[in-house]
């Protein structure tokens, strides 16, 4: 009912077309639907929706890298995500300018690859903190060497191990570094037209600043682009807190040794009586046989106890706690 027009809305539609206020050819126009050109050739897979959450993915891998890098480097590391986009696998090859360091990661239990592509300028400051140097860059960029490379791979394979972290909340991850090019024609690991979602990372290790693009295709993520969503992402890592939290400080907690001594009194003896003690000599304490014994956590008095044995070992039977206000 509310698209019918009263009389006086019809009146003063009319008179608006009679004055000239309002074109009958403008109006038609504008009733008809608005048609947005789609390219067959570049299909939308990602959404923007899908790109941001993959830029909080990385943010969150981002701060990894910057506390693990300087332990190997020795040099302070800096790590920021500086944007994410959609384009062909193509168009990502070809911008590749040789050499390149591009690592081809497995991404288990998902289907396919991914590709971290790092800048050479940054390769050659990694090799260079790690023989013992000052991290400076090469003034003209060259092939890389099979020592270099090896080098290197120990850098990939941390930044790879540190990819699982940020994944949890959508998958746990096995990701394993496959191997490493230098020559972007030889990790072709999907077709040219395949859509990717790129999410560009710049590194600054001391004065030297570089690029880390990570390639993520479409195939590879399909299996979980559903998850891939702010929504999902901040309710199953709140989830996982609540459930977990508790848990996790537990576990760790319980694998912390602690030293854990029975104290059946003390004495005070000379420096001389101490030298002089014999076997079969008594010492007298300050604690009578039936008081019970003091029993210190680390050096924290927690319990009082009973002495007694269990088999052929001696033991204690706790007799009460004692907590922090008394």
């Amino acid at each position: 009912m509310s698209d019918i027009l009263s009389q006086d809305e019809i009146d003063s539609l009319l008179a608006a077309l009679s004055s000239g206020e309002l074109d009958a050819n403008d109006m038609k126009e504008s009733s008809e639907k608005q048609i947005k050109n789609y390219d067959f050739a570049r299909p939308a897979k990602f959404s923007k929706e899908h790109l941001r959450t993959l830029e909080i993915i990385f943010e969150h891998y981002g701060r990894l890298l910057s506390t693990n890098l300087p332990v190997y480097l020795r040099k302070t590391t800096q790590v920021e995500v500086m944007n994410s986009e959609a384009v062909t696998y193509s168009e990502f090859t070809n911008a590749l300018a040789n050499p390149v360091l591009l690592g081809v990661v497995d991404l288990s239990p998902l289907k396919g690859s991914i590709i971290i592509q790092l800048e050479s300028n940054l390769g050659y400051v990694i090799v260079d903190r790690l023989l013992g140097g000052y991290g400076n860059p090469l003034d003209k960029t060259r092939d890389f060497s099979e020592i270099e490379l090896t080098i290197i791979e120990r850098i990939l394979v941390v930044c790879v191990t540190l990819l699982r972290e940020p994944w949890q909340n959508v998958i746990d991850l096995v990701p394993r570094l496959d191997r490493i090019e230098t020559n972007s024609q030889y990790a072709q690991i999907i077709s040219p037209g395949e859509m990717i979602a790129i999410v560009t990372l710049n590194i600054k290790v001391g004065d030297v600043e570089g690029l880390m693009n990570i390639c993520l295709p479409y195939s590879t993520l399909e299996e979980v682009m559903d998850k891939l969503n702010t929504k999902y992402w901040y309710s199953n890592m709140q989830d996982k807190d609540e459930r977990n939290y508790g848990d996790a400080i537990e576990a760790l907690i319980s694998k912390a040794p602690i030293p854990v001594k029975a104290v059946l009194g003390t004495s005070q003896l000379s420096i001389s009586d101490f030298a002089n003690l014999q076997l079969g000599d008594i010492i007298r304490l300050d604690r009578l046989v039936e008081d019970e014994l003091d029993i210190y956590v680390g050096n924290i008095k927690k319990f009082t106890a009973l002495p007694g044995a269990s088999g052929d070992k001696y033991a204690v039977r706790i007799t009460s706690i004692i907590r922090e206000e008394q």
